[in-house]
């Protein structure tokens, strides 16, 4: 692996080790953990392209039990009990998720290509940039659906949010849907002319559906976040896609109602 393949290795660990300082995992756990190894085994040794096709489908169902916190053994901790942000805010509440950055670690070691190299200044400067533009179109998306409203603070529990939403949120869902789906999307229309858009859209329809579950309006936010953070991706590389998606969310917590508005 190369070096920004630690860099990454290692910001997930660092992540992961404050989670597990809170958490714990049970023996079930291995269960997850072996499927996921099965799946690594399938993706990196055998050259019949069935038995690697197998293993990714292993992967992303035994992925999406892990992100939608299915998988059994593990005691993610409470780290913000129920409050409320400002007064006319819903309540929120907060794990440190010891599931979910297990499909950032499969994909780092599974799938070296999902990491193109970029030139870091290169990347800072799409990721800014992507930010800048993707949190003035979503957030006043946002305000006009009536989902948030301007209310600058930093609660006494910013750190760590911080901490989670950079290194098990942001990073974990970026290795996954754009450099993982978005990239293998792009790596399949290869040979199309419009193989950039058609990966772009898809990989943030995907992000938008994963979303459904705070509603429509939240479906559409995130689908158009997901293109920002896409055309981020594929112009600067991993990088400039944590930097926009970490960044609209570091600006939507502390300057707007969080999460959204009571109903």
């Amino acid at each position: 692996m190369t070096t920004r393949h630690w860099m990454v290795l290692f910001l997930l660990s660092t992540g992961y080790a404050l989670a597990l300082s809170y958490g714990s995992i049970a023996p079930s756990a291995a269960l997850s953990i072996g499927l996921l190894l099965v799946a690594w085994l399938c993706v990196a040794l055998p050259s019949d392209k069935y038995i690697r096709f197998f293993g990714h489908v292993l992967f992303v169902v035994t992925g999406l039990a892990l992100a939608f916190h299915l998988a059994p053994g593990f005691n993610n901790a409470q780290v913000i009990e129920a409050t409320r942000f400002s007064a006319d805010a819903q309540i929120f509440s907060m794990y440190l998720n010891l599931d979910k950055p297990l499909i950032g670690f499969w994909l780092i070691l599974a799938c070296p290509w999902i990491m193109p190299k970029v030139d870091i200044a290169h990347s800072l400067k799409v990721g800014v940039l992507a930010l800048i533009v993707t949190s003035a179109f979503c957030m006043t998306a946002a305000v006009v659906l009536n989902v948030v409203g301007w209310t600058p603070k930093w609660p006494a529990q910013g750190l760590i949010w911080l901490f989670n939403n950079l290194l098990l949120v942001s990073l974990a869902e970026e290795l996954f849907f754009r450099a993982y789906v978005q990239g293998g999307l792009q790596r399949l229309f290869k040979d199309s002319r419009f193989a950039t858009a058609l990966s772009v859209t898809l990989a943030a329809g995907m992000f938008g559906l994963a979303h459904a579950g705070a509603g429509w309006e939240w479906m559409v936010l995130a689908s158009m976040a997901g293109v920002g953070y896409g055309i981020a991706f594929r112009s600067g590389g991993l990088p400039a896609a944590v930097i926009s998606h970490f960044g609209l969310n570091l600006v939507h917590f502390g300057l707007f109602t969080y999460p959204m508005l009571a109903r």
